[in-house]
């Protein structure tokens, strides 16, 4: 393809609306910049609207261009006119800025969120007019980033994304429908975590953490309380009750305390670890980073081989050992409702996932429904 073809400025099926074939020098391939043409004070005039590559669309050009002809029927200039001449352009960084600034004390992950941004969102439009990204470059970004990221990561990146607009247009720095919306199918995962240990490998994980104390005993109170890792690394000498077999736990994720137990081995343990320890001292002197990394090489050896990295449901975690309480009470027939108030589930529905474990699931019934 020559310069000259390239250069030529080609008609499209719209009314006004053209675009020239021109060479990215970043992508090295070609590209397309489009421009409207509209007469005014009967004189032709040409506005370059923008590239291809830069999610620029017939639709939109045919918006500005109406936009214009409205304007000049009516004596008024132009708006796009009247945006370039009076006030720099917004771009999409200028209202994520709004956004993180008015959930920073809302939102309990909002540097998780800010980190997520700057990582995969920026870059990508963070330069570009938000009057300009649309539908085509949104699934252009959310199947780039399906190359590299989970799915649930992707779609967490398009939910940041319609946040950030829906503060723009509450706010009223945008004027227009929020890109995402409903025109953004995004895949549902069932990614939810049903996978817990055997008494096999239970064993297993227990024979290689032996010899280190307070890793032993950080697995034993995860596996007799099923509290989360925040709950027993929080739990301080004065929350063991050595007399009553119980600990008294504190539910970061919903503020509340709630009771657990444990059984002779580990209060053997407990009172050994405990004895040197002031009331108000920590019962595990790790942090959860030592605790992670020191687990996770000993889940992917012996129970993660083979599996996914992005395999929720089925890789083995720290979090596991709080299914794997749970799946074992229900087996051996624990009540539902003990297994929620065990766990401190808020609602049943939660932990109703377990009920397919219990012994009284109906299989028994089914197998002997027709016998005589």
């Amino acid at each position: 393809m020559n310069l000259k073809t390239l250069s030529k400025r080609i008609p499209t099926n719209e009314e006004g609306i053209f675009f020239k074939r021109i060479i990215n020098e970043k992508a090295k391939e070609v590209d397309k910049v489009f421009i409207i043409r509209y007469r005014e004070n009967n004189k032709d005039k040409l506005k370059t609207i923008g590239k291809y590559s830069q999610g620029i669309r017939i639709n939109y050009c045919k918006q500005i261009r109406n936009e214009i002809l409205t304007k000049i029927r009516l004596g008024e200039e132009p708006p796009v006119i009247a945006r370039t001449r009076n006030k720099k352009e917004i771009i999409f960084d200028d209202i994520a800025k709004v956004y993180f600034k008015e959930k920073e004390n809302e939102v309990k992950d909002i540097k998780k969120i800010i980190r997520s941004y700057e990582i995969h969102i920026k870059d990508y439009i963070g330069n570009r007019c938000i009057y300009e990204i649309d539908v085509d470059i949104i699934k252009k970004l959310q199947n780039e980033k399906r190359k590299f990221l989970a799915e649930r990561t992707v779609s967490a990146l398009i939910q940041i994304i319609g946040a950030i607009y829906n503060i723009a247009i509450s706010k009223e720095l945008f004027k227009g429908s929020n890109p995402i919306s409903n025109n953004i199918k995004r895949i549902t995962i069932d990614n939810k975590r049903e996978r817990y240990l055997t008494l096999e490998e239970i064993n297993i994980l227990l024979n290689q953490i032996k010899h280190e104390e307070y890793l032993y005993t950080f697995v034993q109170i995860a596996l007799q309380t099923g509290a989360r890792l925040s709950t027993i690394l929080s739990i301080t000498k004065k929350d063991i009750k050595i007399d009553s077999n119980s600990i008294q736990l504190k539910d970061h994720k919903n503020n509340t305390t709630y009771l657990g137990f444990f059984n002779d081995e580990l209060k053997s343990l407990l009172i050994k670890r405990i004895e040197r320890l002031n009331v108000n001292e920590k019962v595990i002197d790790r942090g959860k980073q030592v605790i992670q990394d020191r687990l996770t090489k000993i889940y992917n050896k012996y129970f993660n081989i083979g599996l996914d990295k992005y395999d929720r449901k089925n890789r083995v975690v720290t979090h596991t050992l709080r299914h794997t309480f749970a799946s074992h009470l229900a087996i051996k027939g624990t009540p539902i409702y003990t297994i929620q108030k065990l766990m401190n589930h808020k609602d049943i529905a939660m932990t109703l996932r377990y009920a397919k474990l219990a012994p009284d699931s109906g299989k028994d019934m089914v197998l002997n429904l027709y016998s005589r």
